[in-house]
């Protein structure tokens, strides 16, 4: 069984930064791929951003990037990402999310993904 726990969300005013982490556990971190979904209020949940099991690697969805960076930190078995530049349209709820299956490919679907955590609020004001 897997693991996965977000946080780091909260409330911040647009323009600001916010620093989100999962925390992961139940099987070997670095063979798998990550990512970040997010659901805003009232809307499906949607791709934010991935990364590959090595972390050479990332995908962004076009409403983030060149604002959100992933990472990841396989000794502490944590992804994480960076939120900069924040718009009230990014408030949502964050959730991180693993594969079932072991690999380094970047997923972008939700239908790639089989655990996800509990979910993390973030919250921009204007």
């Amino acid at each position: 069984q897997v693991q996965l726990v977000e946080s780091g969300g909260g409330l911040v005013q647009a323009g600001g930064s916010l620093r989100l982490s999962c925390a992961a556990s139940g099987r070997t971190f670095s063979a798998y791929g990550m990512g970040w979904f997010r659901q805003p209020p009232g809307k499906e949940r949607e791709f934010v951003a991935a990364i590959n099991s090595s972390g050479g690697r990332t995908n962004y969805a076009d409403s983030v990037k060149g604002r959100f960076t992933i990472s990841r930190d396989n000794a502490k078995m944590t992804v994480n990402l960076q939120m900069n530049s924040l718009k009230p349209e990014d408030t949502a709820v964050y959730y991180c999310a693993a594969p079932l299956i072991r690999g380094g490919l970047l997923r972008t679907g939700i239908n790639e993904y089989h655990y996800w955590g509990q979910g993390t609020q973030v919250t921009v004001s204007s």
